[in-house]
Order: structure tokens, then C-alpha cells, then sequence
């Protein structure tokens, strides 16, 4: 018995040092480490310009090389600038833009040795590639909170006089009616309306990721049609500039707009992706494998608001985002509790999404448990696609 106690240990010590040989032999030294970023715009895109900052906040933090690469679209261009930043000793590659994950995957099944990295995208975890990676963050938190100070802020016009109950109605430029727009603007909703109950919401899309003239038109036709408040999905300032020639408060997206709409800027949430880019960098430095799908939250600092701007917030709008921030961190608020919202009058018992995309565009995970949809549970990318009552989608 003691001499094969004594094998076993030997044996256990043996793998150990395999295991060990093998990290070591995976990962890169920090110092040759070396980024490249892909980025559907630039800076003048506020989505774009939030993962620039964060690019470069990480990269210089941490000593690290990297490349940035500005207006890729999302085609073939994606693939060739990913080969070319492969060719220029990048040994981590990130694209910024649902668009660019077939081409992203394309490099990857051809560059094995390079990680690749991809934020909203949704294949990760079926494709099977070892180096191939998606993220996002539960981003529809932060638009509960965002939608939170917006309730508020009707419930100070209402108070005021300046409109009924009846006429809380809230305007919404979105990009696309895609999960990802859907699960923001309904989270963003849901928000107000746990604080302003009669709130209702108007969308229009513009089908476009950025074009400031039409976000522009969106927020304009919103407001002649009798919306009080008014956000956005959509990566110009087109829609808080409209806001703010229109004296019609706004809660934006991605960043502060409150230099250019100091009237009437309200708060904005946005993804910190500082946090993702450190974890991706240590992962590689380490050996380490990067999560096939990693979702940041509000407590890895990836969900974050900008500062209120008090000149415009209802009061107390600052402690009643604390006191709901802390409700959701210790479970008892989910931003898509079941018991909050009907889908055609109904609440819903059951729900079967397509968190598994294959191309076809049919449910089939559960994601309705314990009394709230389970959004980015099963996957790091949104896929809340439903249509709830008090929403009206008014088209492009």
C-alpha cells in the first residue's frame, strides 16, 4: 500500500510539472505582448471613442504595445486588417463591432497561434476555436439605473405642472431592432417606470450603427410627436444636440454629453471595457485561456454611469440610483423581472431565446427562472428580443 501511495504522489508531482511546463510554454511575456484594436469608426463615434479610451487607458497602464486601426468596416476589410495586424506581431486582436465576427472568426481559424477577440459578438461559444473569444457586460443594469433617473425626472415635470401623468412619454432613437438595442432601450424603460408607472415609450431605428443626421431627425420626430424625455441607441450626438435645441431633457449613451447639452444632459451609462482589455492582456502574459464568453458587470467596474449633472437630475435622483444599484447587486431587483412587464397582456412563464446562434433565428435555451429573464446569463451578448406592452415601435 505504501509503495503505491508513494507512485501516486510521484505521479501527481509528475503531471503537476507538466502542467506547469505547459502555462509556461503558453504564455507571453508581458513585454511582448502586443495589442491590436479594430474599430468599426473613430473617435467622433461616441461607441467607438468608448473603446478607444479604454484601449489605450489599459495598454499604457500595463506597458503594453499595441495598434489602433480606425473606420474598418464591417466586410472583408475587417479579415485583411486582421492579417495585417497578425503580420505586424500582434499576438491579441480586438474588434469592437457585431458586424466584424465572421471575418474576426475567419482570422482565427486561419492564425491559430493569435487570440482573438470580439465584443457583441455571439459565436464564441458554438464555433468551437480555442482562440477565439466574445465579450460584452450587463449593460442593461446600467440602463435600469440610467432609466431610474429618467422616471425621476418625469415625476419632477408631472409634479411641476408641465404635463399629466398620462403624457409621461418617453422618445428612444435605437440603431437597429436588433437583442442587443432591444434589451437597452427595454431595460431603460423598465427603469422609469419602476419609479414613474404611467411611463410609456416610443422607438424609432435608424438602422444605422452612426449617422448623425438621421439620429438627428429621429429625436426631432419623437419630440413633435409629444415625447418629454428622450435617449438613444445610436453612436452620434445627434439625438442629445436635438435635445438640447429642443429643451428636452435626455439621458445618452457611451459618455457624457453634457459640454455640448449642459441643459439638458441628464446621466449616461456605458461599458468600461478598461476592465475586459486588462483581463485579455493577463490571460495571454499568464497563459492562461480567455473565457470563450466573459460578461462584465457592475462589480468588475465594466457597467459604470457618468456623474449626474445636478442642474438638470431630479433631486434625489443621486440616492435613489444608490439604493436601486445596491438592490441589484444583492439580487433583490432583476431588471427583467417577469411580474414588471406583459408581452401582449400576458406575463411571461416561459421563454425559449436564441442564445445558441446557428443562423436561424430560433429559441432554444430557457431563459425564464425564478421569476425574471435571464438575460447574458447563458451568454455574454444580450438576446432579449421581446416587444413588451407600453412600448410602440414606430419604424425607421
Amino acid at each position: 500500500m505504501k509503495k503505491f501511495l508513494t507512485f501516486m504522489m510521484a505521479l501527481v508531482l509528475c503531471l503537476s510539472a507538466v502542467f506547469a511546463v505547459v502555462k509556461t510554454d503558453k504564455a507571453v511575456a508581458e513585454e511582448n505582448v502586443k495589442v491590436g484594436f479594430i474599430f468599426l469608426h473613430d473617435e467622433n463615434s461616441t461607441y467607438d471613442k468608448n473603446f478607444l479610451d479604454a484601449a489605450v487607458e489599459a495598454c499604457t497602464k500595463l506597458g503594453i504595445e499595441y495598434e489602433l486601426r480606425t473606420n474598418i468596416p464591417e466586410g472583408q476589410e475587417c479579415y485583411d486588417e486582421a492579417a495585417n495586424l497578425v503580420d505586424e506581431g500582434c499576438n491579441i486582436i480586438f474588434a469592437d463591432s457585431f458586424g466584424h465576427e465572421s471575418f474576426m472568426i475567419q482570422a482565427a481559424r486561419e492564425f491559430p497561434e493569435v487570440e482573438f477577440c470580439h465584443a457583441t459578438g455571439t459565436q464564441a461559444h458554438t464555433v468551437g476555436l480555442a482562440n477565439y473569444h466574445n465579450s460584452f457586460a450587463s449593460i442593461y443594469e446600467g440602463r435600469y439605473l440610467a432609466g431610474v433617473a429618467a422616471g425621476m425626472k418625469l415625476n419632477e415635470m408631472i409634479a411641476n405642472g408641465e404635463f399629466t401623468e398620462d403624457e409621461a412619454k418617453i422618445g428612444y432613437v435605437g440603431a437597429f431592432p436588433y437583442a442587443e438595442v432591444k434589451s437597452g432601450y427595454t431595460s431603460f424603460f423598465l427603469g422609469a417606470r419602476s419609479v414613474c408607472p404611467t411611463a410609456t415609450m416610443e422607438v424609432t431605428f435608424t438602422n444605422s450603427w452612426y449617422d448623425e443626421a438621421l439620429e438627428k431627425e429621429g429625436a426631432q420626430m419623437l419630440i413633435s410627436r409629444g415625447c418629454k424625455l428622450m435617449s438613444q441607441h445610436a453612436d452620434s450626438w445627434g439625438a442629445p444636440t436635438a435635445c438640447e435645441t429642443a429643451g428636452v431633457p435626455d439621458v445618452s449613451y457611451n459618455g457624457s454629453t453634457i459640454s455640448a447639452c449642459p441643459n439638458t444632459f441628464i446621466v449616461s451609462s456605458r461599458i468600461n471595457w478598461e476592465p475586459y482589455f486588462e483581463y485579455m492582456i493577463g490571460c495571454v502574459a499568464n497563459g492562461e485561456e480567455i473565457a470563450a464568453d466573459w460578461t462584465g458587470t457592475i462589480e468588475t467596474g465594466s457597467v459604470e454611469l457618468t456623474e449626474i449633472n445636478e442642474a438638470v437630475a431630479a433631486e434625489g435622483t443621486t440616492e435613489k440610483i444608490e439604493e436601486v444599484k445596491a438592490g441589484l447587486a444583492d439580487g433583490s431587483i432583476h431588471v427583467f423581472d417577469t411580474s414588471a412587464f406583459t408581452v401582449g397582456g400576458e406575463e411571461l412563464t416561459s421563454y425559449q431565446a436564441d442564445v445558441d446562434d446557428m443562423g436561424d433565428f430560433v429559441g432554444e435555451t430557457e431563459v425564464i427562472k425564478d421569476g425574471y429573464f435571464a438575460e447574458s446569463e447563458y451568454r455574454s451578448a444580450p438576446y432579449f428580443d421581446l416587444d413588451i406592452d407600453g412600448i410602440e415601435i414606430l419604424g425607421a
